[in-house]
């Protein structure tokens, strides 16, 4: 059989036996797979680098009808993240990133759009668009931006300017309502719900942050209008997609607390 040849992004390596590694990496055209690279962790593999946390790469494979990992051949290396993993934060974000991916994305399930918001967040932290931000700017900015489109793509975004319980509108200008969230419910609740018995504690989603979810869903991520980003920028934002990824993956991303903690 033949093997594919597809541009790839690696997601997770674990190891196999004493020199091999079942990688896990989303092709742009299959969607994620998870495939054994034999001797990967030889000193002098032919694997070489590009078996790193999301390498772009344009990875050779064979695909067996009826058998769960593909056997992976050569990787060739298109873009490595090496030069992101100096700055503690950025290397941080990257593991979010590769993360997430890995727990949200089915198998074997084309997934084109959220091949290329992984390598537009991952432009986007080289990127000198907003250099008044600096390199911790661009992480949250990213990160942000990964967190909404991660949820969004994978169908789990709930509307964000109506309560889901008696449906009044959140961003009426003339009477505006405050929103409110909480874990294990799919989307937001206002003043008067937030108060019903068996809601459980909850956090505010600011007007701020909305208008920031409506500018990252019409924006590209290197041309947001928010400057000066920070960790509090949309901090609440992002707590609230996080809380969607995990409710529905029903698993706690290790990265999260790591990612929160770090001097970005």
């Amino acid at each position: 059989m033949p093997a594919r040849v597809s541009e790839a992004l690696v997601l997770r390596t674990y190891p196999l036996k004493e020199a091999d590694l079942v990688v896990s990496f989303l092709s742009r055209d299959q969607g994620k797979l998870r495939g054994i690279a034999k001797r990967a962790r030889r000193p002098k593999s032919a694997f070489g680098s590009g078996l790193e946390r999301l390498s772009h790469v344009r990875m050779a494979y064979f695909q067996r009808e009826n058998r769960e990992l593909v056997n992976l051949d050569s990787c060739e290396i298109i873009r490595s993240q090496f030069d992101l993993v100096s700055d503690f934060a950025t290397s941080v974000a990257l593991d979010y990133f590769a993360e997430a991916s890995d727990l949200l994305l089915p198998d074997a399930e084309a997934g084109e759009k959220f091949f290329r918001l992984l390598l537009a967040v991952l432009d986007s932290l080289r990127s000198p668009a907003g250099e008044e931000n600096g390199p911790t700017g661009r992480v949250w900015r990213a990160v942000t931006y990964f967190s909404f489109w991660a949820v969004r793509l994978s169908g789990w975004l709930p509307e964000l300017h109506a309560c889901m319980n008696c449906g009044s509108v959140l961003d009426d200008p003339e009477t505006p309502e405050r929103a409110f969230f909480n874990r294990g419910q799919a989307g937001l609740l206002c003043g008067h719900c937030r108060r019903t018995p068996g809601t459980g504690s909850s956090w505010e989603l600011s007007r701020e942050s909305r208008a920031i979810a409506g500018e990252i869903l019409r924006q590209p991520v290197a041309q947001l209008a928010t400057v000066n980003w920070s960790r509090e920028t949309a901090a609440d934002l992002r707590r609230f997609l996080v809380q969607q990824m995990e409710s529905h993956a029903e698993r706690r991303l290790v990265t999260i607390p790591m990612l929160e903690s770090s001097e970005a």
